[in-house]
């Protein structure tokens, strides 16, 4: 067995070490009577209705009754796509703007000295407490989730962007004069190359808490998508469904979280060959 792939299975191994013993406690605990499975579930019920709210729709059987006629629903991936869009639609807005602001804000002292003071007073203030406000001026529905998605996303991306510009390397910008860079040469093949590691880094932090909002938003605003799906177990009283609701999106926040680490790794690997120079 080559080295490589023996490393990769420890670091496989320790990875899951931890995680596998908190379920197996749990399990032990909810078998033992411990728990009472109608608070916390046991780890294998919940995986049973994960399960069977991924499966798609086949029919129906009214002997089984209100309470189970949602595992044949087929609402996972429903759910799942409902809050990937709101997510994909106000990340693009919010981060775009960041984007956009961030870069101006970093390479004009003027831009920065005019916008600084309003988005340090407005830069506290959590996405969540503008809910009332999203709901009154956009009404219900994909409006306001897309509103207050792009605040989440908006504030990483811009204050990443604006350090990644203001923070490059003097030494790179005169290596660049001295070659007769200047403008949106020295911008494109200078400042921003040297800003993409900040920029990356507000990306991955913006989708983290644009994902965090979708899930409020959709308790609030919308009548689907998993925050609403959770909401809605919770108010029949189904905490297997929640805890599903819940492993559903830390499994697709892990999935984007590593996509996102890879094409950082990507994108930057000439600035790891650099460091390691």
């Amino acid at each position: 067995m080559p080295a490589g792939t023996g490393a990769a299975g420890k670091r496989l191994l320790q990875s899951i070490l931890i995680p596998f013993a908190v379920l197996a406690l749990w399990e032990g605990l909810s078998r033992a009577g411990v728990i009472n499975p109608l608070i916390l579930p046991s780890p294998s019920k919940v995986v049973i209705r994960w399960w069977a709210y991924l499966k798609p729709f086949q029919s129906y059987d009214p002997a089984q009754g209100p309470y189970l006629s949602w595992l044949v629903s087929g609402e996972l991936l429903h759910d799942a796509a409902a809050s990937l869009f709101r997510v994909f639609v106000g990340f693009f807005i919010g981060g775009g703007l960041g984007l956009g602001l961030g870069l101006l804000m970093g390479v004009s002292n003027t831009v920065y000295r005019l916008m600084n003071p309003l988005v340090q007073i407005l830069r506290p203030i959590p996405p969540i407490a503008f809910i009332p406000l999203a709901i009154l001026w956009f009404g219900l529905g994909n409006p306001p989730a897309f509103f207050l998605i792009s605040l989440g996303a908006f504030f990483p991306i811009l204050l990443n962007t604006i350090a990644g510009v203001r923070n490059v390397d003097s030494i790179y910008v005169r290596a660049a004069r001295n070659l007769g860079a200047k403008g949106s040469v020295m911008f494109r093949r200078v400042i921003l190359p040297a800003a993409a590691p900040h920029i990356l880094t507000g990306v991955r932090v913006g989708y983290g808490v644009s994902f965090i909002v979708v899930i409020v938003a959709e308790m609030i605003a919308v009548n689907s998508g998993l925050g609403y799906r959770i909401l809605e177990a919770r108010e029949f009283f189904w905490p297997d469904k929640i805890i599903a609701g819940m492993i559903t999106i830390g499994v697709i926040g892990l999935g984007i979280d590593t996509a996102l680490n890879r094409l950082s790794n990507h994108l930057l690997r000439w600035h790891r060959s650099l460091e390691s120079s």
